[in-house]
């Protein structure tokens, strides 16, 4: 705790316990603290209104979601902000009435390239002045999702037969309050239809569900709670001197653990936004997949709303059915340049942006290899335990690969470059193939329960067709 690292990432916490709290994740910090309590009036204000009017007047309840986010923006982060974002969808709304999707593409990557790239960015940003604690946070999260719903909504115009959607609705779908400033993103012919039933009406257990979920979320954020005061993984990697000290399992175990954060983090406020959003009688994109269960890339993200609208967007458009090599990777590249475009472009974006395309791309080049000759007609003769194993193993090496892309983005090239090195280099052959092991025994579990609820899913259709 007297290193210079643990000083500046670790600050007092609970003072009757003596435990100090590891500060070193901001959106943690500005979850647990700051923004807290504004996320607690300004929903609560929203959860009251929205059951209100669904129970006096449901067919006029997008309205109501409309007028309060409206309201709500203006109170938080002022009138210029407002006339601001105003503006960017009157933009984007005005070229979807052309009708042409490469010109409404174009048109929203510029729009959100105003506020990713300088000086464009900072430009924007003095229009808001004032000395609100969270207001760059919401500045750049309302404003980036803004964008992400006016060009889907742009989209979703263009595929309109019959006349144009109304300005209206894209207010509507914009200024939903629970999805304004932290997403996550519902594509908008989702939400048009969903928001605009006035059925009302809850399916059986369902109020118990979302109960449930509630205690879940709540409960997820004391456990986090509590691993900030004992726990800190997020501060350690920051001090390469202390990693370096450590062994190849803790190394291993700190990369590891650092996803999980990352992963709890976007569960917690998807689901709570989420739980929210159900209540309105919508049905949100699903949280993240839990880290531990992925072993393929492309099923690698952490916010799958965003990751719906690429799908549909960007990466099902141009890669078709991704099965061919040439479109997979034009499809991918566009992909991943829309994303660093989201996140903001710099070094380390860029070179998570590249592994990550790689990867994907690698999975479709390895695949359409092993189809070919002798490799197809030799796993034709294998077992299907066997077959699995042999997956499982490419499977524990893409595990790896996941987590070694993607802590990049969460601490620093230098600790992923260490990780690497150790797992891959320094701990060659009995760490290398330790880690391996565990991963490959993680990856047969994970594809056993996969298994199992496919054979599930398919008894299940069977008794409804029967």
């Amino acid at each position: 705790m007297n290193r210079k690292t643990f000083r500046e990432h670790v600050s007092s916490g609970w003072h009757y316990f003596g435990r100090k709290m590891d500060v070193a994740d901001f959106e943690w910090v500005m979850w647990f603290t700051t923004f807290r309590n504004y996320i607690i009036f300004a929903l609560s204000g929203h959860i009251l209104f929205a059951k209100v009017f669904s129970m006096l007047l449901p067919q006029g309840r997008s309205w109501v979601y409309m007028i309060y986010g409206m309201l709500a923006v203006y109170g938080i982060m002022g009138n210029s902000y407002l006339m601001l974002i105003l503006s960017h969808c009157v933009l984007l709304y005005s070229i979807s009435l052309v009708k042409k999707r490469w010109l409404c593409f174009v048109a929203g990557v510029c729009s959100l390239a105003t506020f990713k790239v300088e000086p464009f960015s900072t430009w924007q940003n003095g229009f808001v002045t004032g000395t609100f604690d969270l207001q760059d946070v919401l500045f750049y999260g309302g404003s980036g999702f803004t964008i992400m719903r006016c060009m889907s909504f742009a989209l979703e115009n263009c595929e309109r037969k019959d006349g144009n959607y109304s300005p209206l609705e894209l207010l509507k779908y914009n200024f939903y309050l629970p999805f304004f400033f932290f997403g996550p993103i519902m594509t908008f012919d989702r939400f048009h239809t969903q928001i605009n039933t006035s059925d009302v009406t809850r399916k059986e257990n369902e109020m118990w569900d979302i109960q449930v979920r509630a205690v879940v979320h709540l409960g997820a954020i004391i456990l986090v709670d509590v691993l900030f005061h004992f726990l800190y993984i997020l501060t350690i990697p920051s001090d390469l001197k202390v990693v370096n000290r450590a062994s190849d399992w803790a190394v291993a175990g700190l990369a590891y653990s650092n996803l999980v954060y990352d992963w709890i983090k976007a569960a917690v406020m998807f689901g709570v936004i989420n739980t929210i959003s159900r209540l309105d009688h919508l049905d949100p994109p699903q949280p993240p997949k839990c880290i531990t269960m992925l072993y393929v890339f492309a099923e690698t993200h952490f916010d799958r709303g965003i990751n719906d609208w690429l799908c549909k967007y960007v990466y099902d458009f141009l890669g078709e059915d991704h099965d061919d090599i040439k479109k997979e990777l034009m499809a991918t590249v566009s992909t991943f340049a829309i994303t660093t475009l989201w996140l903001g472009p710099c070094e380390i974006v860029y070179i998570w942006s590249f592994c990550n395309c790689f990867g994907l791309n690698f999975e479709l080049w390895v695949q359409k290899f092993f189809q070919l000759e002798p490799f197809a007609g030799m796993e034709a003769s294998m077992s299907e335990a066997m077959s699995r194993r042999i997956r499982g193993l490419f499977g524990a090496a893409n595990f790896w690969a996941i987590i070694l892309y993607n802590v990049l983005s969460l601490n620093s090239l230098d600790f992923a470059l260490l990780v690497a090195r150790r797992i891959l280099i320094t701990g060659f052959p009995i760490s290398t193939m330790s880690v391996w092991f565990v991963t490959y025994c993680g990856v047969q579990l994970i594809k056993e329960r996969e298994r199992a609820l496919a054979i599930e899913e398919e008894q299940a259709k069977k008794q409804k067709t029967g």
